[in-house]
């Protein structure tokens, strides 16, 4: 059997949270390229870097939540978006307690 095939974000049903690592985030602006400016739940601005599997499939607009998973140096400074979530996980995240309310 091969991979499952995830043709648009529709079809998914599940939500992904954060590993150990990683933090979620809100983009605040779009600074070009592949790089972004995302505000963490730890209220740390960093800069992330769309990474390539994501940057030809999903389009990342402002205000999205995401998951951004901080480089192993410049931690506080940089890190890598690795997914984003769509409207209805958002009030999902929200309606949890994963997000806070006023995020």
């Amino acid at each position: 059997m091969g991979k499952r095939k995830v043709l648009n974000e529709s079809a998914l049903k599940e939500v992904i949270l954060p590993e150990e690592g990683e933090l979620l985030g809100r983009v605040i602006k779009l600074l070009g390229s592949d790089q972004v400016l995302v505000k963490c739940t730890d209220n740390i601005i960093r800069r992330g870097r769309i990474r390539g599997k994501l940057k030809r499939r999903i389009w990342i607009r402002d205000n999205d939540i995401v998951i951004i998973a901080p480089w192993d140096f410049k931690n506080n400074e940089r890190g890598d978006i690795i997914w984003r979530f769509t409207l209805p996980q958002v009030d999902w995240l929200k309606s949890n307690n994963h997000l806070p309310k006023d995020f």
